[in-house]
C-alpha cells in the first residue's frame, strides 16, 4: 500500500494527527468529506489517480471511527480497473466499507469471478482476500484465511471429523506463510472443540522447536532477529486450549522451548524488537501458567516479571504488572510475588493511570493477613492524591481488604472511618452499612466505635456520609460514653445538631432517629434536652419531605410515652450472619482478565477471624445498594441545599442507563435510616429554587452579569421549562442540580472541586419515547480555564441517560465563565441553546478558619494596593447581617464571628487555588452601617494583585442589586409581572453581543 506519492492524502493524515482535540479532528474530517462528496458529483472530471486518492481518504476516515455513507459506488467501480493500484484500492475499500449483504456488491460479482479464474496471480490474491480466499503457497494461505472467516460466520461449515487430519497435514507445511494462516484457523477450531485435534498438539510443539532454534526460517519471516513472532504467539495460544500434555517427551520438549524463551528475552533499546520479543514472552508465561509448570520455572517467571516492573518503559511495566496479577491464581507463587511488594507500591504512584490501576489490582490480589496493614495503609495514603476516576475503585478495594484481613475489629473500624473521611463521595452506602453490622454484632466494639465517631464529629467540616455513620453509632451506643468527659447525652446532642444545617434531606431522617434514641437513653428525661429535641420534631412536622415529616410526627408522639419509650426504641438486634455484599459487588463488575484474577483470588480466601458478620439475605430483606459513581462535595456552608442530578448509577463515560430505576427493597437497616439513595433531578412541574440564601432573594450572581451567553429572545420553537438564569444561579452555590430542561431533554450537573481542579459530569436525559438525534456539545472556554469534555454520543436512546464527564483546571483568577453550546434534533425540531457552566471563581475557593492571632498579622502584612483593595459599595441589596454571613458562607468564604471588635462588621477568610497562584490565602472585611444597609465598605487582601481585584469585584457583584432592562412581553394573555429582575436585552449586554458573535 504505497501511499507516498499521494501528497493530498499525506497532508490530510498529517492534519488529523496535529489536531489538538476531538472537536478539531471532527471539523477537519467534515471539511474533507464535503470536499470528497463535491468531487464525486463531478465524476467525469476525475482521473483514476484522483478517484483512487479520494477513496483512500474515505477509508482513512472510516478507520478513525466516522461514518462514511457515500462513495461506495466509486470504490466498487475501481475493482474493474485494469491496473493494479486502482484494483487494489477498490478491493480493500470495498471489503472494509461494505458488508456482505450490500446491494453494491452485486455489481462486483462478475469482476471478482473473472479475477479468481484468471491467470494473473496478483489479481487472484486480491479477489480471494476480499472474500478472504487463493494450489500455490500463496493461494493456500488465502484459502486458509477464507475458511477461517467462513468458520467464524458459520461453524457448521467445517466438518470436524473430516478436518482433523487435514489440519495435521497443514501443520507439516514448510512455508511459514501457509503455516501462519493454518495456525490462525487451528486456534479458531480448537477454541470450540479441542478433542478432535489432539493429533495437532505434537506438531505445534515441533513448530515451536523449529522457530526457537531458528531452523529453516527465511529471512523475510525474521523480525528484528526474532523468527516469526506472530506464528510463535499463535502456536502457544493454540496449545493453551488443550487441557494438558500427557506425552512426557512432548511435554519435555515444550518446556525446553519455553525455558529458552524465558532465558533469552531481555529489555533492549529498540522499541520494535521489544514489542515482538515481549509478545512472545508473555504468551509463553501464559502457557507456563496453563500447564502448571514446576515451582522452579514459576519462580523464574516471577523473577523475570519483577525485573520488568522496574524498567522505565511504561508499556513493559504495564505488561509486567498485568501478568504478575494473572500469576496470583497459580498455587505457591504468592510468597514469591510478595518479594516485589515495594516495587509494586512504587508503581502505585506512576504518572500513567493504567499502570496505577494494574498496580492496584496486583496489591489487591496479593494481600493477605501478613501484609494487609501495609497495603491498606498505602491505599489510604494514595487515596488523598488519587484522581477522581480511581477513587471509587480504591475505596471499594480498601474496604474489602480491611474486612477480609482485619487483625482486630477496632482496626477495621479505624480503616473504614478513615476511608469515609478521605473519600466520602466515593464510599457507597454498602461500606458504612457493613460497619454498622459489625459494631451491632460485637458488644466489645460498641464503646470504641462510638468514641471514634465522637472524635470525627469534632472536626469543623466532615463529609455527609461521616455524619450518617457517626450519628447512627452515637444514637445506638452513645450512652456507653456517658461517663467520659464531653460525652454526656446533652453534649452529644449538641455536637450532632451542629451538623444538621449542613446535610441534605436524605440524612435528616437519620439525625431525627438519633435524637429519638438520645431522648430514650435520657430517661428520666432532662427537661432542657427534651424541650430542645421536641422543638426540632415540631419544626419538621410540616416538612415537605414525607419521610422527614413522618419521622418527626411519630418520634414526637412516641417521646411523650415516658418510660415506655425504652421498650419502643430499644437497641437494634444483632444482624444475621451474611456473605459480604462488597465482594459480591466486585465480582459482578465486568473487568479484564488481570483484574478478574485478583477478584477471584479474593473470593477464594477466607474472611478474617476477627469479623463475625458475613451477607446472606436476612428475613426482612437485603440492604439497599446505592452505588455513587459520581462526585458530590460536602459543602462547608450552613444552609446550602444539595440536589443531585442522577439516579445513583455507576457507568463509564457516555454509557446509557435507564431513567426509571426500580426502587430498592426495604430492609431492617434501610427502614431505620430512611431514603439514602441519591435524589434524581427535579421534575418539570417542580419550581426551581428561588432563594439560595435566606433573606437575599433576587441578588444577581456575579457571573449573571459577566457570562458570555445570549440572553435575548429564544429563537428555538422549543422553550425551556423554568428559568435558565435561576437554575444557573442555584448551581453557582451548590454542586448538583438541573442546568437546563425542556419537554424533550433534561441536562443535570454533578460536580466535585478539589484545589484548582474540578470534575463536572453532565447528565443528558432523554425524557421521551423517541431518540434524540444529532446531539452536539461544544465547550467555549474562557482563557483562564482548561477544559476537556469526553465524547458525547450523537444519539440518545428513548428514556435513557448519558453521562459526559468534563475535566476542569483553573489556570489563574478570573470571573469569566465557560459556555456549553448544546444542540439536538427531536422530530422536526432542531433545538440549540448556549448554557453557562457553573465553573465560577467561588468553586476554586476552600473555606479556612482563622483565629485572631493568625488574621491580624496577615492583614497588616498585606498593606495597600494592589495587594489590598478597598471600595465603598453603594446600591447594596438591604439584608440582615446574619443573612449576609450566610451568603458569604455559601460562596465558600468562611465568616469568623467575633473576630472584628465591631459587631456590625464581618471578617471572612478562604484559600484560592489555581495553577498560577497555587494555594493563596484571601482575607475580606465588610464594614456595614446599621443606619443605611444600602452601602458598605469592602476590603479584600491577598498575595496576588489580580486575585485581589477579581475577588473584590466578585463579592461586590454578589451584594449589589444591578438594575436590568425589561424585556418586551410576547403577545400573550395578561399575567402577573415577575418579582425578580428580568434578564437584560441582547442589545444592552456586551457579553451577550460577544456570545452572539461566537
Amino acid at each position: 500500500m504505497a501511499l507516498s506519492g499521494m501528497r493530498g492524502l499525506s497532508v490530510f493524515i498529517s492534519d488529523i494527527r496535529n489536531c489538538q482535540n476531538k472537536e478539531q479532528e471532527r471539523l477537519r474530517v467534515d471539511k474533507e468529506l464535503g470536499n470528497v462528496r463535491t468531487r464525486f458529483k463531478n465524476e467525469k472530471g476525475l482521473s483514476p489517480y484522483e478517484k483512487k486518492k479520494y477513496v483512500w481518504k474515505m477509508l482513512y476516515i472510516y478507520m478513525l471511527g466516522y461514518d462514511v455513507d457515500f462513495g461506495h459506488m466509486e470504490a466498487v467501480s475501481l475493482i474493474s480497473a485494469p491496473k493494479y493500484p486502482e484494483k487494489q484500492v477498490g478491493y480493500i475499500v470495498t471489503a472494509c466499507l461494505l458488508n456482505e449483504n450490500h446491494d453494491f456488491l452485486r455489481l462486483a460479482i462478475n469482476t471478482v469471478r473473472n479475477d479468481i479464474i484468471g491467470r494473473n496471480e496478483t489479481f487472484q490474491c486480491l479477489a480471494l482476500t476480499m472474500i478472504s480466499s487463493s494450489a500455490r503457497p500463496l493461494v493456500r494461505k488465502k484459502a486458509a484465511l477464507c475458511l477461517l472467516r467462513l468458520y467464524r460466520k458459520n461453524p457448521d461449515v467445517v466438518n470436524v471429523d473430516g478436518w482433523a487430519d487435514r489440519m495435521a497435514q497443514l501443520l507439516d507445511e514448510r512455508d511459514l506463510g501457509v503455516l501462519t494462516s493454518s495456525m490462525s484457523l487451528l486456534v479458531a477450531l480448537v477454541s470450540n472443540n479441542h478433542e478432535a485435534y489432539w493429533s495437532c498438539l505434537p506438531k505445534c510443539v515441533k513448530t515451536l522447536e523449529r522457530l526457537a532454534r531458528n531452523q529453516d526460517v527465511p529471512q523475510e519471516y525474521t523480525y528484528y532477529g526474532i523468527p516469526s513472532p506472530w506464528l510463535q504467539v499463535k502456536t502457544m495460544r493454540a496449545l493453551q486450549y488443550f487441557p494438558t500434555i500427557e506425552d512426557p517427551n512432548t511435554r519435555r520438549s515444550l518446556f525446553e522451548v519455553l525455558q529458552r524463551i524465558l532465558m533469552g528475552t531481555d529489555v533492549v533499546k529498540n522499541v520494535n524488537k521489544n514489542n515482538a520479543s515481549h509478545a512472545v514472552l508473555f504468551e509463553a508465561l501464559a502457557l507456563v501458567m496453563h500447564l502448571d509448570a514446576e515451582k522452579e520455572m514459576m519462580s523464574q517467571c516471577v523473577a523475570l516479571l519483577g525485573k520488568f516492573i522496574a524498567v522505565r518503559e511504561p508499556n513493559i511495566r504495564y505488561l509486567g504488572l498485568e501478568n504478575m496479577t494473572r500469576m496470583l491464581l497459580v498455587t505457591d507463587v504468592q510468597d514469591i510475588i510478595k518479594r516485589h511488594q515495594a516495587q509494586i507500591i512504587t508503581s502505585l504512584k506512576d504518572p500513567d493511570i493504567s499502570i496505577r490501576r494494574r498496580a492496584l489490582d496486583l496489591l489487591y490480589g496479593m494481600c493477605d493477613v501478613t501484609n494487609a496493614k501495609d497495603i491498606v495503609e498505602e491505599i489510604l495514603q494514595y487515596l488523598s492524591t488519587a484522581e477522581f476516576a480511581m477513587r471509587e475503585e480504591l475505596s471499594l478495594k480498601a474496604a474489602i481488604l480491611a474486612e477480609k484481613f482485619a487483625p482486630d475489629l477496632s482496626w477495621y473500624v479505624d480503616v473504614i472511618l478513615q476511608l469515609i473521611d478521605k473519600a466520602g463521595d466515593f464510599v457507597s452506602d454498602d461500606i458504612w452499612f457493613r460497619v454498622v453490622q459489625f459494631v451491632t454484632n460485637n458488644e466489645d466494639l460498641q464503646p470504641y466505635a462510638a468514641a471514634k465517631a465522637r472524635e470525627y464529629l469534632d472536626k469543623p467540616a466532615i463529609h455527609e456520609t461521616m455524619v450518617k455513620v457517626s450519628a447512627y453509632l452515637i444514637g445506638e451506643f452513645g450512652h456507653l460514653l456517658a461517663r467520659r468527659p464531653g460525652c454526656s447525652l446533652k453534649e452529644l446532642f449538641s455536637i450532632i445538631h451542629e451538623k444538621l444545617p449542613t446535610v441534605s434531606s436524605s440524612t435528616i431522617p437519620i439525625l431525627l432517629s438519633t435524637y429519638a434514641k438520645i431522648l430514650m437513653h435520657a430517661q428520666p428525661p432532662e427537661p432542657e434536652l427534651q424541650n430542645l429535641i421536641w422543638a426540632i420534631f415540631n419544626k419538621y412536622e410540616s416538612c415537605i419531605d414525607a419521610e422527614i415529616q413522618q419521622r418527626a410526627v411519630e418520634y414526637f408522639a412516641l417521646s411523650r410515652k415516658g418510660a415506655a419509650l425504652m421498650d419502643i426504641l430499644a437497641e437494634m438486634p444483632k444482624f444475621p450472619e451474611r456473605q459480604s455484599s462488597l465482594i459480591k459487588k466486585a465480582e459482578d463488575i465486568e473487568v479484564d482478565t488481570a483484574e478478574q484474577s485478583a477478584i477471584k483470588l479474593r473470593a477464594l480466601q477466607q474472611t478474617s477471624n476477627a469479623l463475625v458478620v458475613t451477607d446472606q439475605r436476612p428475613a426482612n430483606g437485603t440492604p439497599p445498594v446505592t452505588q455513587l459513581s459520581l462526585v458530590k462535595v460536602p459543602s462547608t456552608s450552613s444552609n446550602v441545599d444539595h440536589h443531585v442530578a442522577d439516579q445513583g448509577l455507576s457507568q463509564e463515560n457516555g454509557t446509557l442507563t435507564t431513567v426509571d430505576p426500580q426502587p430498592p427493597p426495604a430492609d431492617l437497616l434501610g427502614d431505620l435510616l430512611g431514603p439514602l439513595a441519591i435524589e434524581g433531578p427535579p421534575s418539570a412541574d417542580v419550581q426551581p429554587q428561588q432563594n439560595i440564601v435566606s433573606g437575599v432573594e433576587g441578588v444577581p450572581n456575579a457571573v449573571e452579569a459577566t457570562a458570555i451567553v445570549p440572553v435575548g429572545e429564544q429563537t428555538n420553537s422549543v422553550q425551556p421549562i423554568g428559568s435558565i438564569a435561576e437554575r444557573f444561579q442555584a448551581l453557582c452555590v451548590k454542586d448538583s442540580g438541573v442546568l437546563y430542561e425542556d419537554p424533550y431533554i433534561q441536562i443535570g450537573i454533578k460536580a466535585e472541586w478539589r484545589a484548582h481542579q474540578g470534575r463536572l459530569v453532565l447528565f443528558l436525559g432523554n425524557k421521551n419515547t423517541n431518540p434524540l438525534l444529532s446531539v452536539q456539545a461544544i465547550i467555549l472556554p474562557p482563557s483562564h480555564l482548561k477544559l476537556e469534555l469526553s465524547l458525547v454520543p450523537e444519539t440518545i436512546p428513548p428514556r435513557a441517560q448519558v453521562q459526559c464527564p468534563l475535566e476542569i483546571v483553573n489556570l489563574r483568577p478570573s470571573r469569566d465563565v465557560a459556555v456549553l453550546d448544546f444542540s439536538y434534533k427531536f422530530g422536526n425540531d432542531m433545538v440549540n441553546c448556549k448554557l453557562r457552566l457553573p465553573a465560577v471563581l467561588s468553586k476554586f475557593l476552600q473555606p479556612i478558619p482563622v483565629s485572631a492571632e493568625e488574621f491580624f498579622p496577615q492583614w497588616r502584612s498585606l498593606s495597600g494596593p494592589p495587594l489590598k483593595l478597598q471600595e465603598v459599595v453603594r446600591g447594596v441589596k438591604p439584608m440582615p447581617l446574619l443573612d449576609m454571613a450566610n451568603l458569604f458562607n455559601s460562596l465558600r468564604l468562611m465568616v469568623s464571628p467575633g473576630l472584628d471588635p465591631n459587631p456590625n462588621n464581618l471578617v471572612a477568610s478562604t484559600t484560592f487555588y489555581s495553577e498560577s497562584t497555587r494555594a493563596m490565602l484571601c482575607l475580606a472585611r465588610i464594614e456595614t452601617d446599621p443606619a443605611d444597609r444600602t452601602q458598605l465598605r469592602l476590603t479584600v487582601a491577598s498575595g496576588d494583585p489580580t486575585l485581589t481585584f477579581e475577588l473584590k469585584e466578585f463579592i461586590k457583584e454578589q451584594l449589589v442589586s444591578i438594575p436590568t432592562a425589561s424585556r418586551a412581553p410576547a403577545p400573550a394573555p395578561p399575567a402577573p409581572q415577575p418579582t425578580s429582575p428580568p434578564a437584560a436585552a441582547l442589545t444592552d449586554d456586551p457579553g451577550a453581543l460577544l456570545a452572539g458573535l461566537l
